[in-house]
């Protein structure tokens, strides 16, 4: 992984083979210079800008320039990186913004080996850090014949600070490296073709990783599974030669006073089982276990950071395919803890593993649940391919959980479950049906997964969910610090929730 280091400045003299600096758009839609590159534009008489003006730079956000030095700076070459409109006098750059910009350059410099960076403001240490670290990520496993032809990712970033010695300025950077290497973990295993991770191969990479991190791990296998009434994970996994997996992590600090449990969606592969998918979006359905991956990743994170607060993680795992065994649309199938589903379409599968999950985790009472997943096509209709939903059943933890994904670098939106939406999931034959109204389909979904979770002192357990469907793939171009393939999607915002809960702000 790039390692990051720190060091004061003046920037243009630090030793590199890159000098990375911001420039935006500012009045009448010119470009300035960001803060950070002064000292540089300096050390090129004040020339800086003109000459990045006649190579066509803007300061339009992801915008990139690269400019020769020519002795004005130690670094041979100074890359411009553009951060979208200069914030009003008196105002600072938002954080996602250079987070961006930080991203972009460090993507753009691969196979260079060291790069400095002097981009915004002390206040945005962390942002830089992390736009760096996950701008930073490849995934080479599969390249053999083609690997030469791939750059590898920057191997040293320096970023320029007023106090490379203050123990809160490297408080930071360990965060942010802990963080983004739980980010690049989830990428790692959303990216894993599904012949090399299947339930047990996941579940295995569970038990060695929570080894390491220190967490208490139990896994269910498909014996279990059915001997427990796990309807949901059985019964999804049962048309698959690769059984399902239950994995349930533990996290304990002495100090923590409240509990968090984090549930993912842990689909290895979705073919939809009999209710086939057409051949082009089975193509990214190796992605459908990325809430799964954030859950496993985060945890890690969590437990590295040492966070005062308890946590558990549920990962179920299982395989969707067509077979004899599988199961057909109009089964009823029994979840943990006895309610009954009638499964009229098995390509809505996601919600039945959750659904065991769900129960599971209420049976401990702990003060929140969230959960994320790959859930729902209606999500990419309604946000798009960038933006999460949110949805609660406590409005004021829905804006938390929105607070909280904002201040990680992590596009959601808060989005409804109308209680209207419950009654087109009554079934004539069981406790309730696995789909309902086609339109609206991302919040009928949660309106199903609202009826598995248990209660706390009388009411309905603090519940929000994550429809992460686009944002956990990304089948176009890279942009930002986001690669093509595997982005990592809510484990920023679960570790930040996790330390919010800690810290008493929720």
């Amino acid at each position: 992984m790039t390692s990051i280091a720190l060091a004061a400045g003046p920037a243009h003299l630090i030793k590199a083979d890159a000098l990375v600096i911001g420039v935006a758009v500012g009045p009448n839609h010119r470009p300035v210079l960001a803060p950070g590159a002064h000292d540089v534009d300096t050390a090129f008489s004040r020339r800086l800008l003109a000459n990045l003006t006649s190579l066509g730079a803007t300061g339009a956000s992801g915008e990139c320039h690269r400019l020769v030095s020519l002795g004005a700076t130690t670094a041979p070459v100074v890359v411009a990186v553009g951060l979208g409109a200069a914030p009003t006098r008196g105002q600072q750059f938002e954080a996602e913004a250079v987070r961006r910009a930080a991203g972009v350059a460090v993507r753009s410099l691969a196979g260079t080996r060291k790069v400095a960076i002097s981009l915004g403001t002390q206040t945005h240490i962390a942002a830089v850090a992390e736009g760096a670290l996950l701008g930073a990520y490849s995934y080479l496993r599969y390249r053999h014949a083609s690997r030469d032809a791939h750059q590898p990712p920057v191997d040293t970033v320096v970023l320029v600070v007023d106090e490379p010695k203050s123990s809160a300025n490297r408080k930071l950077i360990a965060r942010a490296e802990v963080v983004c290497a739980a980010v690049a973990m989830a990428r790692d295993l959303v990216n894993t073709p599904p012949s090399d991770l299947h339930p047990k191969e996941f579940a295995d990479i569970a038990a060695t990783e929570a080894k390491r991190a220190g967490l208490d791990i139990e896994i269910l296998d498909e014996k279990a599974l059915k001997k427990g009434g796990y309807g949901g994970i059985t019964g999804v996994g049962q048309g698959s030669i690769n059984p399902p997996r239950l994995v349930r992590l533990q996290y304990r600090h002495p100090k923590a006073t409240r509990t968090l449990a984090l549930v993912g969606k842990g689909i290895t592969f979705d073919s939809g089982g009999l209710s086939l998918k057409p051949a082009a979006p089975m193509e990214w359905m190796k992605s459908d276990m990325g809430g799964a991956a954030a859950v496993l990743t985060s945890m890690v994170a969590i437990a590295s950071l040492k966070l005062a607060v308890n946590v558990t993680g549920w990962a179920p795992l299982a395989e969707n395919m067509p077979s004899g065994t599988a199961q057909r649309p109009s089964d009823v199938i029994t979840i943990y803890g006895g309610k009954t589903v009638e499964v009229l379409n098995t390509d809505a599968e996601g919600r039945l593993v959750l659904a065991d999950a769900l129960v599971c985790a209420s049976e401990e009472v702990p003060d929140f649940i969230v959960d994320a997943a790959t859930l729902t096509g209606a999500q990419l209709v309604a946000l798009g391919t960038r933006t999460s939903g949110v949805m609660a059943n406590d409005d004021a933890f829905r804006t938390a959980v929105f607070d909280a994904a904002t201040r990680a670098g992590e596009q959601m939106w808060p989005m409804p479950i109308p209680p209207e939406l419950r009654k087109s999931l009554d079934s004539s034959v069981a406790d309730i049906a696995n789909i309902g109204d086609t339109f609206g389909g991302m919040l009928v979904a949660a309106s199903f997964l609202a009826d598995f979770i248990g209660s706390r002192d009388g009411k309905p357990i603090t519940w929000a969910h994550l429809d992460i469907a686009g944002p956990g793939f990304n089948q176009g171009e890279p942009f930002g610090y986001t690669p093509k393939g595997g982005t990592g999607a809510a484990v920023r915002t679960f570790v930040q929730l996790a330390d919010d809960v800690a810290s008493g702000r929720i």
